[in-house]
């Protein structure tokens, strides 16, 4: 039995409606990600960088002083390039590096816990999984049609068809 036609009229309008404000998906995450990532790499490279290094030598990285202002480094300017949407595919797969470094690493017994029936906390209280799933959200689906990206791409003629 067809729908009729006022529901079907409420569900183009709908889906004109989420159409129109998608761009708003990948803009507010990378503005939201962006500025947490800016602001613990600033954390990083300045007031707390000594505790890092302590944190890094405590879970046997390797090298702590250099990864730290590595990490650091890419946090604060991967920050800024999230915002801006630029090179968001480059910068979010290094990110999400060292958010996955960081669930095995500092977060894996909170994060084997989470998953237990029994925890006091799930996944999503787990800060680098929410940000893992996040940036591999931004570097499958892209910086969105409202980012330095996009405006590149179509400068250079490279821009996707049908890309959104």
């Amino acid at each position: 039995m067809p729908a009729s036609s006022s529901v079907q009229r409420l569900a183009r309008l709908g889906l004109k409606l989420a159409r129109a404000l998608a761009f708003l998906a990948p803009l507010l995450t990378r503005i939201t990600l962006g500025y947490a990532f800016l602001l613990t790499g600033w954390g990083k490279l300045t007031s707390f960088y000594q505790n890092f290094v302590g944190l890094l030598t405590d879970l046997g990285i390797p090298f702590p002083a250099l990864q730290a202002r590595f990490i650091g480094g890419l946090e604060f300017f991967g920050g800024i390039a999230l915002i801006l949407g630029l090179a968001t595919r480059v910068f979010g797969a290094g990110l999400l590096s060292t958010m996955l470094v960081a669930l095995v690493t500092a977060e894996r017994e909170n994060f084997v816990k989470a998953w237990l029936p029994t925890g006091d906390q799930g996944p999503l209280e787990i800060a680098p999984y929410v940000f893992s799933l996040l940036l591999f959200w931004l570097i499958l689906y892209g910086p969105g049609p409202v980012s330095l990206d996009r405006w590149l791409a179509r400068r250079l003629g490279v821009d996707e068809p049908g890309a959104q």
